[in-house]
């Protein structure tokens, strides 16, 4: 309890003195963009890496038990077996990091990871996604429904008018409620940065989410006409290590919205090493959120098994 209570408070005086500079975060930025990304068998290794720290995600008005089912199935084996198999990674348990659905597909994921044997968390998002205007009772309760269904892993959107207007503190209470009505379950707090205006907000909502407890900070949700980029998320992991530095506390990051290929998935493991350190390059402190993207990854380990690059019906796709 005193750990939690050192760390997990609300500071309006530090985020009253935030000020980030823009001209270093985009060199910053452009610097990780031109890194070299590793080759042949170090890049098959990186990018398996990228597979665990996916969170295989549909998030459509037309979803249905059956392809949420799919979506199970492809998550507990995200790479063909023979390929891993050549790799020797056939019996590593090489699985994505969870899968994510709105609630009201929380069940029909669950009872087919269950069916599977499957311990693979299922992760939801909440709070009326993606606008977060719903009253607050409605978001409540909806966190609530995803967490009696079985999710272990909640994605909670910010109020953007409080981030907007300053209110700190209000922002800082609903995302308290919302770490409450979460219980065990892992909390990632979207912050859907395309909304937010300026680096300078987005640092400050990532301190304000991370004071109120949670696990991780996500940049957007992938409705956002601006989602995520190096320079929004060189903000946020800077917000992470200076929290660390200050509190002890690890809070994990997860870019989603347009990350489609494995290159780019390179390119974001890369930013995490340089920026926070080995000890963030793990499913605990970091994931990917995508739908297509693995898809592109398991494209490139055929072409570095084989040789050759495969046609879209030559793999299964989720």
């Amino acid at each position: 309890f005193f750990y939690f209570s050192m760390s997990r408070v609300l500071d309006l005086e530090w985020i009253s003195k935030v000020r980030v500079n823009t001209h270093s975060v985009l060199m910053r930025a452009q610097h990780i963009q031109g890194q070299k990304i590793p080759n042949k068998q170090w890049q098959a290794a990186w990018l398996l890496k990228a597979v665990t720290c996916i969170d295989l995600t549909t998030l459509n008005g037309d979803d249905t038990p059956s392809n949420v089912h799919r979506l199970c199935l492809k998550a507990i084996q995200p790479v063909q077996h023979d390929l891993l198999r050549k790799m020797n990674m056939h019996n590593k348990g090489v699985t994505t990091a969870a899968v994510c659905v709105y609630p009201s597909r929380v069940a029909d994921a669950v009872m087919s990871l269950k069916a599977a044997n499957s311990s693979l968390p299922v992760a939801s998002v909440a709070t009326g996604f993606p606008a977060g205007q719903t009253p607050l009772e409605t978001r409540l309760k909806e966190v609530c429904m995803a967490v009696a269904d079985g999710a272990t892993e909640i994605d909670i959107v910010i109020n953007r008018t409080l981030a907007l207007q300053g209110q700190w503190e209000a922002m800082y209470d609903e995302i308290c409620q919302f770490r409450r009505a979460c219980g065990d379950a892992f909390m990632k707090t979207i912050l859907a940065v395309g909304e937010l205006g300026t680096f300078t907000n987005v640092y400050k909502a990532s301190l304000v989410a991370m004071m109120a407890g949670s696990d991780f900070i996500k940049t957007s949700t992938g409705k956002e006409a601006v989602n995520a980029t190096y320079p929004i998320a060189i903000v946020m992991v800077r917000a992470i290590r200076d929290y660390y530095l200050r509190t002890g506390f690890k809070v994990g990051f997860k870019p989603a919205g347009g990350i489609r290929t494995a290159q780019e998935s390179l390119l974001w493991l890369t930013l995490i090493k340089e920026e926070l350190g080995n000890d963030w390059l793990c499913p605990h402190l970091f994931r990917l959120g995508a739908s297509s993207l693995l898809a592109d990854i398991e494209r490139q380990i055929y072409h570095h098994i084989t040789g050759k690059y495969a046609a879209y019906h030559e793999l299964p796709m989720a």
